[in-house]
């Protein structure tokens, strides 16, 4: 298939990704000409689902030069977990390649063709977890979704970062499709391939704003950091993240939403199905409020409609039978460490309340002064966490310590800490409360 790009390339990319540099202030005025990028430049690679084609694969990938693009594509809402269901890599010299990593019981092959390789990849966080239980791992990282941020872009999403830095526009449509299906629809295929396609151009726009702006030792310090952060280990208690589980007040109620949540995880599991395809959140909580006793009472629950609610409802009956039953029931609210919300600090600590409410604004400001979102200047968590708890002797060494065992970074430190310890120092008064507003007699 022939790329439907202009004739004139720079090293093999399309004219417009060679087109002049185009600064972050000129991000107010829009791209005269938005070029469509709707087939790879080689056109759409075979999905590789063989070993002997594994292994071509990663002999190709080794031999080229360069960073490498990698992307990954999952089922979610469709299939159990968020395993990859396609694994796309482009290296200059290599070319794009698509892996149905299915077949295989892992990709260490491909980890190994990597080795030493910086990774090309669109809001990490979200692709390395999967992409780890394949047994993929980069030494080295570029998140081009993180550098967009630090870059001050006002889109971050990959198709936007593109048509600002390249003026190619890519389409989007498949984000969301079912990447279990096989044989995977051409048009897929083709979506999949140019979501690598010009990851490599993307990189070097981003340094040369990066650079630009003295932001890229940030950059490659957050980079660093998700690298060494790993995988979150698996959440305690993941039932307790049901939607609707602030309605339950009740301990038995909460007991049978984790018996329904635990028996739909496991069932979903065994038919490799999303669990909400079973039943929606919504249905575990109406059950657990109603607490049926019986199959009519259960299927005139709300979310529990159907031939296949009729089917198990014997299932979901038991787990809620066994919450009636049991002895020792779930606490309401697991303890925790963090501070409350800061809604609620007023009333219950005014003087962390005015610390926070002084050191925000100044945080603010100091991140629209470089042109970067509050959250990537300092995570929010982290001036929560000292505000409502700082150190004894408030000075900048202690608050610089304090924000590095949270897991700040060195920039980050350098740059709020100066911020947060005057804050701290001389904190400003909070408004005073509103009178609440009492009724009037006869109800006017």
């Amino acid at each position: 298939m022939t790329p439907n790009i202009p004739e004139n390339t720079t090293a093999g990319v399309p004219a417009a990704a060679a087109a002049p540099h185009i600064t972050v202030e000129g991000f107010d005025s829009p791209i005269p000409e938005i070029i469509d990028l709707d087939s790879p430049r080689e056109g759409v690679p075979l999905v590789i689902e063989t070993q002997s084609g594994l292994e071509r694969c990663a002999a190709a990938i080794a031999a080229g030069t360069g960073p490498a693009g990698v992307d990954a594509e999952r089922a979610s809402g469709f299939r159990y977990g968020q395993r990859a269901f396609l694994v796309q890599i482009r290296r200059e010299g290599a070319g794009t390649w698509l892996i149905d990593p299915e077949p295989f019981g892992n990709l260490d092959i491909i980890n190994d063709a990597l080795r030493g390789v910086e990774w090309i990849l669109h809001a990490a966080t979200q692709d390395l977890p999967c992409l780890s239980e394949l047994g993929m791992w980069p030494d080295k990282l570029f998140d081009t979704e993180l550098a967009a941020r630090l870059a001050g872009l006002p889109r971050v999403g990959l198709a936007a970062v593109i048509e600002q830095l390249l003026g190619f526009g890519l389409a989007k449509e498949h984000s969301a499709a079912d990447w279990s299906t096989r044989p995977l629809p051409e048009p897929w295929l083709r979506y999949a391939a140019l979501d690598v396609e010009v990851l490599t151009e993307l990189r070097e726009e981003l340094i040369e704003l990066l650079q630009a702006d003295g932001k890229l030792e940030y950059a490659q310090q957050e980079f660093a950091a998700i690298l060494q952060a790993g995988i979150a280990p698996p959440r305690v208690d993941p039932w307790r993240k049901t939607s609707g589980l602030h309605q339950i007040r009740d301990r038995r109620q909460l007991a049978a939403v984790r018996e329904l949540w635990l028996e739909r995880d496991s069932l979903a599991q065994k038919r490799d199905v999303a669990p909400g395809r079973l039943l929606p959140d919504s249905a575990l909580v109406a059950a657990a409020k109603a607490m049926p006793a019986t199959v009519p009472q259960l299927l005139s629950t709300k979310g529990f409609h159907g031939r296949a609610a009729q089917r198990e409802a014997p299932r979901w009956l038991r787990c809620i039978a066994a919450a009636r039953d049991l002895a020792e029931l779930p606490p309401l609210h697991l303890a925790t460490n963090a501070p409350p919300p800061p809604r609620v600090w007023a009333d219950r600590d005014p003087e962390a309340a005015a610390r926070l409410a002084t050191a925000r604004p100044l945080l603010q400001e100091k991140a629209g002064e470089l042109n970067l979102p509050l959250e990537n200047l300092l995570t929010p968590d982290y001036l929560r966490r000292v505000a409502w708890r700082p150190p004894a002797d408030v000075t900048e060494d202690s608050i610089s310590a304090e924000l590095r065992a949270l897991g700040a970074r060195p920039w980050q430190v350098e740059l709020t800490a100066p911020l947060i310890t005057a804050a701290f120092l001389n904190p400003q008064p909070l408004p005073p409360k509103e009178p609440k507003q009492v009724a009037a007699a006869g109800g006017q």
